[in-house]
């Protein structure tokens, strides 16, 4: 089952779609099986990481930033080269193992939806496959 959800990014920024994903899961039915997220754009990605403090978020996005700053050398027309080079290092997906129903994910993880080139109305689409 492929299920797609819509986003709008106000800011750089990482967004918590756990649940949305959690919802796919629910509507599939599938009890075991994987859930793949994916995001069809090349200046956002996906990713897994703690949801349990805020810091955590910021501090990616900062260290992402100094790793990928932008640089008055970038050729790309749009002058978001920074962007993309931060959704390359994230990636564009994540797959979730399935168990009993539910997303096997650590007491601290969350999915995130990784903005990199804002505002935007984004999108990402969750494949849910069973055993």
């Amino acid at each position: 089952m492929l299920q797609k959800f819509d986003l709008s990014t106000p800011r750089e920024n990482f967004y918590n779609i756990t649940s949305q994903v959690r919802e796919a899961v629910s509507a599939s039915g599938v009890k075991d099986g994987i859930a793949v997220v994916f995001c069809p754009h090349t200046t956002a990605g996906i990713t897994i990481n703690e949801n349990a403090d805020p810091d955590v978020v910021h501090d990616m996005l900062l260290g992402l930033a100094k790793a990928y700053p932008d640089r008055p050398e970038f050729r790309h027309g749009e002058g978001n080269s920074a962007a993309h080079l931060k959704a390359t290092a994230v990636g564009s997906s994540a797959t979730v193992i399935i168990e009993g129903g539910r997303l096997l994910l650590g007491t601290w993880q969350s999915i995130w939806f990784c903005e990199f080139d804002p505002p935007r109305k984004r999108a990402f689409s969750v494949k849910v496959i069973g055993d």
